[in-house]
């Protein structure tokens, strides 16, 4: 490969070279990854006469680059470039929100327990299984009107259950 023998004889000198300037030896070894590259496409057009020097060059310019890119984004979180962020509501929720819907859940849960059994398994399938009024006739045997006026009469027996539970 055009070029390899010069990119493999120099390429810890040029790592040392930019490790100096953008202070971290990963960076730096990026930088000359990326300075290979650009060697590699001059020396494939043929406007190179002396490689090594222009490999430095490279790799000192693409580090600069490196470093300007550093100082721009630490300037910018400096100035609160990232105010923005402490703006976004933390959908976390809070303690008394986790505590009141392990109430209204454990409420619900003894008002279901408390229905007729068919009653109760037609309102879980609609609501938790996500059955269609049919499906839960079918699995019942009884008319889908019938079916209607269970879940709706359940739920609002549960709801009458769990208010009556959380007024004073």
């Amino acid at each position: 490969m055009i070029g390899l023998d010069i990119y493999a004889a120099h390429r810890r000198a040029l790592i040392d070279y930019a490790e100096r300037i953008v202070g971290s030896r990963a960076e730096a070894e990026d930088v000359v990854q990326d300075a290979w590259l650009h060697l590699r496409q001059a020396l494939g057009r043929g406007v190179l006469r002396d490689p090594v020097p222009y490999l430095y060059r490279i790799v000192r310019n693409l580090a600069i680059d490196v470093q300007r890119r550093a100082w721009r984004q630490s300037r910018h979180l400096a100035e609160g470039g990232d105010a923005h962020l402490a703006e976004v509501p933390d959908d976390t929720p809070s303690p008394e929100a986790v505590v009141a819907a392990q109430a209204e859940l454990h409420c619900v849960e003894q008002a279901l327990a408390s229905l007729p059994e068919r009653q109760r398994i037609a309102i879980e399938m609609y609501r938790l299984g996500g059955f269609k009024l049919r499906e839960i006739a079918d699995r019942l045997s009884i008319s889908v009107s019938l079916t209607h006026l269970l879940i709706a009469q359940g739920l609002a027996e549960c709801h009458r259950q769990c208010r009556m539970d959380t007024q004073p």
